[in-house]
């Protein structure tokens, strides 16, 4: 049985597969500066980049810092803040400074993996709200310590998988929720990408306008290789996660909330490979994990880093399997549900792919005090099923996870990879 008529359901679908933008609860802008968010930027290259062009079309914020390691980095964000914001906004290399300024309400993480979480605790205990980009946990432990900061602190934390405020994942979810599928027993999450690695260059010194100690932080001390810096750090356990961390966590996120799932799993199993032999890289390619819930549901992910042929058309996906019928999503924009066993189409849709609205979603939280669509306890279920997944890549064997004490039952060498050795003084605060 299902909640809604299938018949009628099945006529609901969308024109042409394209429905309207959801709108955003969105501010007025600000009209004094003393009105405005005070927020500031840490991590200048990629998704940081992006951050700062969406709060330059903000009237509520003001950028009032910009913060990288790199100098040629940082001077080209404060250049373009001057241009579009007609003021120069103060540049720093170290983000310590961006927790002692006071005047700072709001700071935006946009680092290599290695360095989230370290950094977003302290801008917790700062009294910062924290925008920070996924995944929020380097390893499984800080999730939880991430988690308990927040609610400490009692500070608002967007986790960047923006296609939660997607108007796809909207409507989407008003479907399976309808009960049209019935009860959604499996979903499945893939990553397909053709990835070129770069071949082996001899380390050498360290570029005049980077500040390498803080680059590194929490990470072994070792000379400095340009394979290890910019564009291509996610390919080494000390500073990033690899495919399924680095990409794969927005389709497992989606996998998560389409099968209903807001626990831990109990049994996870991997394997993965090498296929292209060529370049450097210290994370398979190819990687298939399950995740079992006590409950008789099932998440799969699967990632193909030398390919970029995935299933349905998406080279990143989902798929919900229901009991009387199936949908096909992605972060894309798209979603399509088939009934029964000749594919009937049913409710399907076109749409954004959650930018900006999920970054605006969290500033509007930051004015409300509300909670934000990606809060941390999100983001950490989420992010532990990529590491429980790579711990039990790595150790080749079934974990079984103590939901509770949120260890892997029996097995020492596993229970190690749930947290890592930092270098001091850059490691995770003793007291949260």
């Amino acid at each position: 049985m299902t909640n809604l008529n299938r018949r009628d359901l099945l006529a609901a679908s969308f024109a042409g597969g394209v429905a309207t933008t959801f709108p955003v609860n969105r501010l007025p802008a600000a009209t004094a500066v003393n009105d405005q968010l005070q927020v500031a930027v840490i991590g200048l290259r990629g998704m940081g980049n992006g951050h700062l062009r969406r709060l330059l079309k903000r009237g509520d914020v003001r950028v009032a810092t910009v913060c990288d390691i790199d100098a040629q980095v940082c001077s080209s964000a404060a250049d373009k803040v001057k241009q579009e914001a007609g003021h120069h906004p103060t540049q720093v290399e170290d983000f310590r400074r961006v927790m002692d300024d006071k005047t700072i309400d709001v700071v935006v993480v946009a680092t290599p993996h290695h360095w989230h979480c370290p950094i977003a605790i302290r801008a917790l205990q700062a009294g910062k709200d924290i925008y920070l980009e996924k995944p929020g946990s380097h390893v499984l432990r800080e999730g939880r310590l991430l988690v308990e900061a927040a609610q400490k602190y009692n500070r608002v934390v967007q986790h960047g998988t923006q296609m939660r405020s997607s108007n796809v994942t909207a409507k989407a979810g008003e479907v399976l929720a309808s009960g049209l599928l019935g009860e959604i027993k499996m979903s499945k999450a893939w990553n397909c990408q053709r990835h070129t690695q770069r071949q082996p260059v001899p380390n050498s010194p360290v570029p005049s306008h980077v500040n390498y100690d803080i680059w590194l932080g929490p990470a072994p001390l070792r000379p400095f290789n340009a394979n290890r810096f910019h564009g291509n750090w996610n390919w080494y356990r000390d500073y990033g996660n690899g495919d399924i961390g680095g990409d794969g966590i927005h389709d497992i996120d989606m996998a998560r909330w389409g099968l209903g799932v807001t626990e831990h799993p109990v049994k996870t199993t991997a394997h993965g490979s090498r296929i292209a032999l060529v370049g450097e890289r210290e994370f398979p390619d190819n990687m298939m994990v399950a995740h079992h819930y006590p409950e008789g549901k099932v998440l799969l992910y699967e990632d193909r880093g030398w390919t970029p042929y995935g299933p349905h058309g998406f080279d990143s996906g989902n798929a919900f399997y229901g009991t009387e019928g199936m949908m096909v999503f992605s972060r894309r924009g798209y979603f399509q549900v088939y009934m029964g066993q000749e594919r009937e189409k049913g409710p399907g849709m076109r749409g954004n792919t959650g930018h900006p609205d999920h970054f605006y979603n969290f500033l509007d939280c930051v004015r409300s005090r509300q909670q934000t669509i990606a809060p941390p306890e999100v983001g950490h279920l989420s992010c532990s099923l990529v590491h429980l997944g790579e711990i039990a890549y790595r150790v080749g064997r079934v974990l079984k996870f103590d939901r509770k004490t949120e260890t892997i039952v029996g097995d020492d060498e596993a229970n190690r990879l749930l947290t890592k050795e930092y270098r001091q003084p850059w490691g995770i605060p003793e007291t949260i």
